[in-house]
């Protein structure tokens, strides 16, 4: 049976072939290895075979996971839907928080960012197929969101400059077919 530094090593190949091929600078493409539900000993393995970026979508979990691994440099991801009373919690403990649909979340993130941490990088969440039962935003109602996120960003930044307490790399983040790697 393959280790995880086996199927990490296959993907990257994988994913080295890919840059190539789409003349994509090398290494400009990132594994995130999902972790949830796994036990911190394949986080430890998989990181020993030099995965950096973890995905975690129940906060519990995360916070637990991060407690367990807090002499590893890791870059934790929050990939799950985003509930208001958690904003705090996600603000503080993660680097990504990769399922931002709605101003007032993105708002709640940027003022609960402690300022002795860098910028929190966000990824747009997107309804592509307008499906009331998908979240995201929706197509149409992307621009003005973004526009609004921007401006939170740019407003948070005047009041205490020169930190910038979130950053908005939206084209940083895509869709992309999942490896089980643990």
């Amino acid at each position: 049976m393959p280790t995880i530094a086996d199927r990490l090593k296959q993907i990257h190949e994988q994913i080295r072939h890919a840059e190539q091929s789409y003349q994509r600078v090398e290494n400009s493409v990132q594994l995130l290895a999902v972790s949830k539900t796994k036990p911190a000993s394949a986080i430890v393995s998989a990181y020993q075979a030099g995965q950096r970026h973890f995905g975690e979508n129940y906060v519990q979990e995360a916070l637990i996971k991060q407690l367990e691994l807090r002499e590893f440099d890791v870059t934790w991801h929050f990939i799950g839907p985003i509930q208001s009373n958690k904003t705090k919690i996600l603000a503080t403990h993660f680097n990504w928080i990769h399922s931002v649909d709605n101003l007032k979340i993105a708002q709640r993130l940027s003022s609960q960012r402690p300022e002795f941490l860098p910028p929190l990088n966000i990824c747009v969440q997107v309804n592509i197929s307008d499906q009331t039962s998908k979240s995201g935003v929706t197509l149409a109602d992307l621009p003005d969101l973004i526009l609004r996120v921007n401006l939170t960003a740019s407003s948070r930044s005047a009041r205490s400059p020169p930190t910038t307490l979130m950053s908005w790399p939206i084209s940083s983040c895509s869709i992309s077919p999942s490896a089980d790697i643990m």
